[in-house]
């Protein structure tokens, strides 16, 4: 039993040195603050941009499928989706960076916003699109029957639906980007992930620091899980109701 107790004091005493040595020694933590803050801007930022050009995907699509309008819009707007749900966010990321950048000297982070919100975009423009057309007709007729034109028809009746619709399916799509942007560091950019990396770089020890980044993204992406589900909860009693 005594030989018990001293292995589990063994394992607290080697735990506190290698958290000592890879956090506290050198303020190696503030790798981790300065690599969250980086991911947290990537990602709003991104989110932003995604949501803008998704919407304007989504309006493209939808008034084409029903009005039979905007058929050059919609032509590019389908090929923005072919290619890019087609083809993995990293490769996108790396095109950006070292293909359309090449010779400009333009900010790495600007460059990971650009690459994560055009992807989101396109994966933001179905789940609004879907919304869309998921609301019935007879809205639209409503809408025009009271002298509304298809423009404001579609801003005063059907997007507010189809946006309550999809809240939170667009919030699911803020998780899903939240942990896409962990590859930004292969255009060297210290965001969460990176910043692993380099602590492991210098203590040589890969566990703490690994174990110290997933844990940051799994609190991450717990709390606004939750903040999902409570969300779908306020929006299923405002339906009851």
């Amino acid at each position: 039993m005594e030989g018990f107790f001293e292995a589990i004091k063994g394992f607290f005493v080697s735990f506190g040195d290698k958290f000592s040595q890879n956090f506290i020694e050198k303020n190696r933590w503030q790798y981790l603050t300065n690599g969250l803050a980086t991911t947290l801007i990537i990602t709003v930022c991104a989110v932003i941009l995604g949501f803008i050009l998704g919407f304007i995907v989504a309006v493209v699509r939808s008034t084409h499928d029903k009005t039979g309008k905007m058929k050059a819009g919609n032509f590019f707007a389908h090929i923005y989706l072919t290619v890019i749900r087609g083809t993995p966010v990293m490769v996108q990321l790396l095109i950006i960076y070292y293909v359309i950048f090449q010779s400009i000297n333009i900010n790495k982070i600007f460059c990971a916003i650009l690459a994560f919100g055009i992807n989101s975009g396109a994966y933001v423009a179905e789940i609004v699109r879907s919304g869309i057309m998921s609301i019935d007709n007879g809205q639209m007729e409503a809408g025009r029957s009271l002298g509304l034109n298809y423009r404001q028809t579609m801003l005063s009746i059907i997007l507010p639906q189809a946006f309550k619709n999809v809240l939170p399916a667009l919030a699911n799509e803020f998780i899903v980007l939240l942990k896409e942007t962990s590859i930004a560091g292969y255009i060297a950019i210290t965001d969460l992930t990176r910043a692993g990396d380099i602590i492991q770089s210098q203590t040589y020890e890969a566990f703490m620091p690994l174990l110290a980044v997933a844990a940051i993204y799994l609190v991450m992406v717990v709390g606004l899980t939750r903040l999902v589900r409570l969300l779908e909860r306020r929006l299923a009693k405002n339906d009851k109701r």
